[in-house]
């Protein structure tokens, strides 16, 4: 049995990852489940030549020193992989993270189109977390590739090992392995900064000196991304101010008050219908009010601006992203409730937005339009319909309004048609007349603008339902 082979059925399978362990037959992942394949158990021994066909000299020479060694290794025309092998219990063991030669784009992968503004940013740090395996490699991979498709830029990552490989475009694109490239994470950093570049990927924060070095980076005109294993945009700032001796957190949270654009916190959720994982997505972004949270260190009242910030600066906490999920029927109400660490805060939400409870059912949510974990499509299209309600209600008091008039002026009209009153009656007659036809043309027109800004808003109401563009409507004749 060879590595190859394995990886290969990896893939033939569609699974995410591949578990090498001694004394159990090799566990594939598959869609969130780590499934045993029908073998026999893999003995340590055999392990080990499975595992040394593939490493380089290098390769082998961090593992005995370091005890485990991550590197990236290609299979042509199958896959790329990230590796990571490892002792446990004085044995080797192994995991192996398919990556695809082709990646998604943001679009594609059914992102919040604000992350798409990132990509332009001319300078400043961007920071995409989550867990492990919630994504962050895969939107990382993303950015770069819309970067490298409409920029004239030249774009440095380093990564620990290289995952997805970036082809230039209009960007010139520099890829750099920490242990192949460069030594480690800092010393690339230090370096970087001789080698020209406008965009500077960093694939983790690992420590105080590359974060330290990162945040330079960022001040010095750059535009920087990198990851850190963090579940909210309130836990990654903690997680770099906890990093620094406290006579220098006040230094660095003005640099992160002046440098930080977003921080973008992602979570895998399995899906209602069991077809696989979908991203529940928590979005910070730089405002004038986010700055000086930062800079004050007030993190507490961060998490109460980005709920309160949806609709204007398409921010959104990672319950609001779940309420929209649950919303759009792409996971269940149990699931979000479960993966949420504030299911409480959650499960309010969702009462309050999505149904009204009654003898603890409700109904389900209806499939809508990608991006599913958009809530601020939620909130856009509670105000179309806030403001359809209005319309509806103004356009039916100004026409009762009109009809009154019309009563009044037809009441006139029969009273000096009923007797004589000379030649004067006769002339405010026909004023009263020509006033009764100026107001029932009026009253015409605005029934039909009326109807035309209600079918308007019934159009907008349909789009964002179903994700398809409302028909056409004729031109009045």
């Amino acid at each position: 049995m060879k590595i190859d082979d394995l990886l290969r059925f990896m893939v033939k399978q569609e699974a995410s990852d591949l578990h090498i362990k001694p004394m159990r037959p090799p566990l594939l992942r598959m869609k969130g489940k780590l499934l045993p394949l029908k073998s026999e158990p893999l003995h340590p021994d055999l392990i080990r030549d499975m595992v040394g066909a593939i490493l380089s000299e290098t390769h082998r020479k961090t593992l005995e020193e370091r005890l485990a060694v991550d590197f990236g290794h290609s299979l042509p025309g199958v896959s790329r992989f990230r590796a990571s092998v490892f002792h446990q219990r004085g044995t080797l063991s192994a995991v192996f993270r398919r990556v695809p030669f082709d990646f998604p784009t943001l679009d594609e992968w059914g992102l919040p189109a604000v992350l798409a503004e990132f990509a332009s940013l001319p300078q400043g740090l961007v920071l995409i977390t989550g867990p492990t395996g919630s994504g962050k490699s895969s939107t990382l991979a993303a950015l770069m590739r819309l970067i490298s498709d409409t920029r004239l830029v030249h774009v440095v990552t380093i990564e620990d090992p290289i995952e997805f490989l970036l082809k230039d475009n209009l960007a010139a694109v520099t890829q750099r392995e920490v242990g192949t490239d460069t030594p480690t994470f800092s010393d690339a950093l230090r370096n970087v900064l001789r080698q020209d570049p406008d965009v500077i990927m960093v694939g983790e924060m690992r420590d105080r000196v590359t974060m330290d070095t990162v945040l330079q980076a960022a001040e010095t005109g750059h535009l920087v991304f990198s990851t850190l294993h963090t579940n909210s945009a309130v836990q990654t700032l903690d997680r770099i101010l906890d990093a620094f001796p406290a006579e220098q957190q006040r230094q660095i949270r003005q640099q992160l008050s002046s440098v930080l654009q977003a921080v973008v916190s992602m979570r895998l959720v399995e899906r209602s219908d069991g077809s696989g994982l979908i991203a529940a997505i928590e979005i910070l972004r730089q405002t004038p009010r986010v700055q000086k949270l930062v800079f004050d260190g007030n993190l507490e009242a961060l998490q109460e601006e980005i709920e309160g910030s949806v609709s204007y600066h398409r921010m959104q906490s990672m319950n609001q992203s779940l309420a929209a999920l649950v919303i759009h029927g792409a996971i269940s109400r149990e699931k979000a409730l479960e993966v949420s660490t504030q299911p409480g805060d959650l499960d309010l939400i969702l009462r309050k937005i999505l149904y009204a409870v009654e003898h603890g059912e409700h109904p389900e949510g209806t499939a809508m339009a990608e991006p599913l974990s958009d809530f601020s499509k939620i909130l856009e299209l509670q105000e179309i319909k806030r403001l359809y309600g209005e319309l509806e209600e103004k356009s039916r008091a100004d026409l009762e309004e009109r009809d009154d008039e019309i009563r009044r002026l037809r009441d006139e009209l029969t009273q000096l048609a009923g007797g004589d009153h000379g030649a004067g009656s006769n002339g405010e007659l026909d004023r009263l007349k020509d006033e009764n036809d100026r107001l029932s043309g009026q009253i015409q027109v605005l029934r039909q603008e009326y109807e035309a800004k209600i079918e308007r808003l019934n159009a907008r109401i349909r789009e964002l339902s179903t994700g398809a563009p409302a028909p056409a409507r004729p031109a009045a004749e």
